[in-house]
C-alpha cells in the first residue's frame, strides 16, 4: 500500500514540476536596430543582447529595468 502511494506521488510531483518553475524576466536589446523589449527567454548574445546583468522575477521590475537602463534610452 506504500508504495502505491509513494509511487503516485512521485508521479504528481514529475508531472506538476514545469507549473511550479520560475518565471523569469530579462531586458534584451536587439542588435539590429538597438530597440530594446522585456522577454521571458535569455538574450542570445548576438541577435540580442542583454541589457543590465541580472533577470527579474515579476514583468513589471523588467520594464521599470528596461525604462532606466541608458541603453534603451531614446536619442
Amino acid at each position: 500500500m506504500h508504495r502505491k502511494l509513494l509511487s503516485a506521488a512521485i508521479v504528481v510531483l514529475i508531472a506538476g514540476a514545469p507549473a511550479f518553475a520560475a518565471t523569469e524576466y530579462f531586458v534584451a536589446q536587439k542588435a539590429s536596430d538597438k530597440t530594446c523589449s522585456v522577454d521571458k527567454t535569455k538574450p542570445d548574445g548576438k541577435t540580442a543582447m542583454m541589457v543590465g546583468k541580472t533577470s527579474y522575477k515579476t514583468e513589471a521590475e523588467a520594464t521599470a529595468a528596461m525604462k532606466a537602463a541608458a541603453e534603451c534610452k531614446k536619442k
